[in-house]
């Protein structure tokens, strides 16, 4: 990494946002901040990378070098703050066709026989699947570290090759990403909150050791390649709003 340092700030801001780290098999849950993975992967996005391509490892190496602080920003209400809350959705994947009749992989749905879901050698089609989001919620997010590194992100933020999203394609920015890139912490924060310390906001930042850490989230994206998807520990300090 250079010398050359540049603070990247981001906004975060949607209906809904989902920052998975341990989902397992049909159940896909959110944490309650934005985790470095889905930055990066919004960042690859906006750059054009495709998953498991070189240039996309290559992204990833470096982007593992930057710092990374998350803010929660809170909603104002008609009167109040707006808590953030965890919803659940359900969902049902399939159901209505044969996966492997070809004559209906293509199939989107087929009316289920006397009301009851469609099953073959008697199990059912229909995958269950229950899927977490963030509602009220609104985040900074500030990036610190190589400055050429940083002005390509920030020049495929505001034009981004894909689309980007807040977590899952489900949940679409309601307010551009890119915040503004700058060469002082301070000037980057302030892009972030405004003239409020950045004490009166819960934060969640990159610890510089492990031993500075007080706690570790598997959000470090060191592939997407769908199938050798591999992420390696992040060590973290959550600091609670004063």
């Amino acid at each position: 990494m250079s010398t050359d340092k540049s603070y990247l700030a981001l906004r975060l801001e949607g209906p809904l946002q989902s920052w998975g780290f341990d989902s397992q098999y049909n159940r896909r849950n959110t944490g309650l901040m934005p985790t470095k993975s889905a930055i990066a992967g919004m960042c690859c996005a906006a750059l054009g990378w495709s998953r498991g391509s070189g240039e996309e490892r290559k992204f990833l190496l470096s982007f593992g070098e930057l710092k990374m602080t998350a803010i929660a920003i809170p909603r104002r209400g008609v009167k109040k703050n707006l808590p953030a809350q965890r919803l659940e959705d359900y969902h049902t994947v399939g159901g209505g066709y044969g996966p492997n009749d070809l004559a209906e992989r293509r199939s989107i749905t087929v009316s289920a026989e006397d009301g009851k879901p469609r099953a073959k050698n008697g199990q059912a089609l229909a995958v269950l699947t229950r899927r977490q989001y963030l509602t009220d919620a609104s985040f900074g997010v500030l990036l610190e570290g190589d400055g050429a590194l940083l002005r390509e992100v920030a020049l495929a933020l505001s034009d981004p090759k894909w689309g980007i999203w807040l977590g899952r394609k489900t949940c679409i920015p309601t307010a551009p990403v890119l915040a503004g890139l700058m060469n002082s912490y301070d000037d980057a924060i302030r892009l972030i909150v405004g003239d409020k310390p950045l004490a009166a906001f819960m934060r969640q930042e990159d610890a510089a050791s492990f031993s500075d850490g007080l706690d570790s989230i598997p959000d470090m994206a060191v592939s997407f390649d769908p199938a050798h998807r591999m992420f390696v520990p992040r060590r973290v300090t959550t600091v609670q709003a004063s």
